[in-house]
């Protein structure tokens, strides 16, 4: 049928809607608190807005990982809690989700963009 919109499921939370091209990624970051991320969120947000990238993208402590890892694309971890980074590979890798730690710099100046095509990148496996 012409103009038929088809939705595939990519990966748990993703998809791709036929025609439009529309990908939907979601992406969890994690920190210690959850606070200390929730500027680079919104710096995010702003970037995937200004590209025309579907993303729901959130924060969360540590703490609150398991109550928030359903249906998502990529984790990626604070600078500050990189260490975990054996444990949640362990732990996602199973569900098929990606884990990679966003880089100190991106991290200390903010930078949502950078951090947003690092999610990406992740997510597409490059």
């Amino acid at each position: 049928m012409i103009g038929m919109i088809v939705a595939f499921i990519i990966n748990k939370g993703s998809y791709y809607i036929s025609g439009g091209g529309i990908v939907i990624y979601n992406i969890l970051l994690v920190c210690s608190a959850g606070m200390s991320t929730s500027l680079l969120v919104t710096k995010m947000k702003r970037a995937a807005e200004e590209q025309g990238i579907e993303a729901e993208i959130k924060a969360v402590a540590e703490a609150d990982l398991k109550n928030n890892s359903e249906g998502i694309d990529v984790l990626l971890l604070g600078p500050q809690v990189r260490y975990m980074l054996p444990k949640m590979r362990a732990m996602m890798g199973p569900m098929g989700i990606p884990v990679d730690v966003i880089p100190s710099s991106d991290y200390g100046l903010m930078n949502g963009e950078k951090v947003l095509m690092q999610a990406v990148s992740v997510i597409k496996g490059k």
